[in-house]
């Protein structure tokens, strides 16, 4: 070290300038080699390619891959740089050997270079050929040697070298000649690619085949006389043919590829997605593609999550359309009306607040709310169903009125809860169709929504009956993200386990409607919940379902929001989503959450708890906050004399020869439309006619609505239509009498409909039975 010191002392200038030059020899080569821009490349859970979006310069460079397959490296060392693994960046030898031959034929005809000056030379492109440039290659190259080790300089030349035309690295030029991963070449087509960056003209379709047949051929010749391939191998891999014309690159997810390069631009990225999944179901959307189209819908979208990862398996935001009906537009994210796709919410927020049992009748009778007036899709009223069943058939009217019943905020607030992003304003801004597509939403918040309840229900299962604190969190397509559902808790997240596993258990019923003739996709034996939607106008068809592990959602329409006759969630939607859950594994049914539900008794015809009135009574496994349900509103305790057929009491029989029993009455309104429905439904028996004090008699209007506008068109005789006007009354055998505007029109006795004519305007509608009883209704007549 002494020496060293002294060394320097006596000689200072010299010491100076080695340490400069020192120091410019370890600066000289900059710490990123190559700036140029690369294409955007998503690779599948498995590293297939799934697409790529070409580089801001217009070429195909994929971003630098450490990985250089081996055949490709074998060749390329033996033809461009035997010594790669023995010299320090330069080749003596091989430098000596070109100069003696570029000054014996007057021009250059030999470079010399190793690699590791080609990777150089790459990098400071649009220098001139010179000797003062070589030695700044030889220089840079010794300098990169020391910075990297020689499968990374290896890695540096496979991804920038030129392949000819547009293509540069080894990635692309694989995909662009080969229509394959590099990884997966033949030695041939690895030798072809490897003479390539030495003569890059050479791929042009249709030119220079023999020149570049020659040199691949001479490079597999040396491969074998080098003992790296046999004899076998080198007679098949001259046999192969050259690429004629590049290939386009996959676009198996080309939405999904759009949406990563917002955030990624210019990176390779790996998803999450299965290739052979998503390959499927670009199959089953191109076939729908194909048919939907001809009634001029023309765009699909399709979700597939895995409810445990919350992972996305298949991203599909468009049909294979064209520019015209906006192909390039991504809809997976997109908002668009709901439908009926929110009914399930609002069941399982009936259920978990215990304001509903899973099986309680809930009204399906004509309706008015101010101006708004629900109609079911079939135009038919039951007048009375069972919660679950009104949502197994997508009844609408049930729907509107639960949501009135359950509080328009209340429902809101849970909508807020699950993250659903386009729902935007507040609750009065929707009103109560809100349940009915008055809101909007996209096809991921919705997918999102149904794998966080099933993973709740799932979560509770596997655990001592406890919940995760994040399990409402946003799905991923990114590989290297993992979900975090945070801690577990006693607490619930939104909805209990059992308001979802019944809710579910509802949606494993969906059937087909009633005159739907053509189900042939529905196979009941898989275990799957799924609801469809309809949008007002035929402008959105939605189709979602969830198993115990996966979540596939489909919205089929119209980008440009056009409606069309038959786009319709049962006809067009669901097709596809069954088709998607046959690419599937079959999965278990959720098990059942015991500790969040209890088994009562429950009246069997009204599906509320049971009282002392109910006859007929059932086990059934409820959720724990149905326990404060009321009991059963709608049997009652009535006094028959000795035949059976009529009500008496005190004043006109004596008690010793009454009978006790149980009636199932419903209001006058459902009862009308539910013994339709129901043939034996059988209406309160009459009063015996010497008994006073009869009970108290009910009347309903079905038909007009209060504030009704009326249109009374006319015949082709010029004839004005009549205005039926129909009551329900719960003594049908009772004389009513009709007013309009108190000018009295008429009775009726047993079947209460009445024809009119009023003339036009505003009118006043009055109907009074024997007992005093009145009702009202204003109308509006509009010719």
């Amino acid at each position: 070290m002494k020496k060293i010191i002294d060394y320097i002392k006596q000689r200072k200038i010299k010491s100076v300038i080695i340490a400069v030059l020192l120091v410019a020899y370890y600066f000289c080569l900059p710490r990123q080699l190559f700036k140029d821009p690369t294409a955007t490349v998503i690779t599948s859970a498995t590293n297939d390619l799934l697409g790529a979006q070409i580089a801001k310069d217009g070429q195909w460079r994929f971003p630098k891959n450490d990985s250089v397959p081996e055949k490709f490296k074998t060749c390329i060392i033996n033809f461009e740089d035997e010594y790669f693994y023995k010299h320090p960046g330069f080749n003596p030898i091989s430098i000596f050997k070109a100069l003696k031959q570029n000054i014996n034929s007057g021009e250059v005809k030999r470079g010399g270079s190793t690699i590791t000056q080609q990777v150089i030379r790459l990098s400071r492109k649009g220098q001139s050929r010179t000797y003062l440039e070589k030695i700044k290659e030889i220089i840079l190259a010794t300098r990169l040697e020391f910075r990297a080790s020689k499968d990374d300089i290896l890695s540096y030349y496979s991804s920038y070298a030129p392949f000819g035309g547009n293509v540069v690295g080894i990635d692309a030029a694989s995909w662009r000649y080969f229509n394959r991963n590099a990884h997966d070449l033949s030695w041939a087509e690895s030798a072809t690619l490897a003479v390539l960056p030495n003569a890059p003209s050479l791929i042009y379709p249709g030119k220079n085949q023999k020149r570049l047949l020659d040199k691949r051929n001479r490079l597999l010749k040396k491969l074998l006389e080098n003992n790296i391939i046999d004899s076998l191998t080198y007679s098949l891999s001259i046999a192969e043919s050259l690429p004629q014309k590049p290939y386009p690159l996959p676009q198996i997810a080309p939405h999904l590829l759009q949406n990563i390069a917002k955030t990624n631009y210019g990176e390779r990225v790996k998803t999450t997605i299965d290739n052979k999944l998503q390959n499927q179901a670009n199959t089953i959307v191109y076939n729908h593609y194909n048919l939907l189209k001809q009634n001029e819908i023309y765009n699909i979208s399709v979700l597939v999550l895995d409810v445990k990862t919350r992972e996305v398996l298949t991203y599909i935001g468009n049909s294979p359309t064209d520019k015209k009906h906006q192909k390039d537009v991504d809809i997976i994210n997109k908002p668009r009306s709901t439908g009926s796709i929110l009914k399930p919410f609002l069941y399982a927020a009936m259920l978990d607040t215990g304001d509903l049992l899973p099986d309680a009748l809930v009204p399906d009778v004509p309706s008015q709310f101010g101006n708004y007036s629900p109609e079911n899709y079939n135009k038919e009223f039951d007048g009375a169903v069972p919660a679950s069943r009104a949502l197994s058939r997508s009844l609408n009217v049930p729907a509107v009125r639960m949501l009135q019943q359950f509080g328009l905020d209340r429902f809101h607030h849970y909508l807020k809860d699950l993250k659903l992003k386009d729902v935007k304003y507040n609750a009065n801004h929707y009103g109560l169709s809100l349940i009915l597509g008055g809101a909007e939403s996209n096809l991921w918040d919705l997918c999102k929504s149904y794998a966080n309840l099933s993973s709740t229900l799932n979560h509770f299962n596997e655990t001592s009956s406890e919940y995760y604190t994040n399990e409402f969190s946003e799905p991923t397509f990114l590989a290297d993200k993992t979900i975090d559902f945070g801690k577990k808790s006693s607490e619930k997240t939104l909805f209990d386990a059992a308001s979802i596993y019944l809710t579910y258990e509802s949606l494993k019923d969906v059937n087909r409607p009633e005159g739907d003739d053509n189900w042939e996709f529905y196979d009941d034996s898989k275990q799957i919940a799924w609801k469809t939607g309809t949008s007002y106008g035929f402008r959105d068809a939605w189709a979602i379902g969830t198993t115990k592990d996966y979540v596939v959602g489909v919205w089929v329409g119209n980008a440009d929001g056009e409606g069309r006759p038959g786009l319709v969630g049962v006809q067009t939607a669901a097709p596809i989503l069954f088709d998607v859950f046959d690419l599937l594994p079959n999965s278990d049914w959720f098990s059942i959450p015991f500790d969040e539900m209890q088994e009562i008794n429950i009246c069997a015809k009204s599906g509320y708890r049971a009282n002392e009135n109910c006859k007929e009574v059932q086990q059934k496994r409820i959720q724990i906050s149905g326990l404060k349900t009321k009991t059963c509103p709608y049997h009652k305790r009535i006094h028959l004399d000795q035949s059976g057929q009529y009500q008496v009491n005190s004043s006109c029989e004596d008690l010793t020869q009454v009978s006790h029993t149980s009636w199932f009455v419903l209001p006058p309104l459902m009862a009308y439309y539910y013994k339709s429905k129901n043939p034996f439904y059988k209406p309160l028996p009459q009063y015996r006619e010497d008994c006073i004090g009869n009970s108290p008699t009910n009347m309903q209007f079905i038909y007009p609505k209060d504030e009704a506008v009326i249109f009374l068109p006319k015949d082709f005789d010029g004839q004005t239509n009549e205005l039926i006007l129909k009551v329900a009354h719960s003594k049908p055998e009772t004389q009513l009498y009709w007013y309009i505007d108190k000018t009295f029109i008429g009775t009726t006795t047993n079947i209460h409909d009445i024809a009119i004519i009023p003339s036009e305007g505003k009118h006043l509608i009055t109907v009074i039975d024997k007992y005093g009883n009145e009702i009202r209704k204003n109308i509006t007549i509009s010719n």
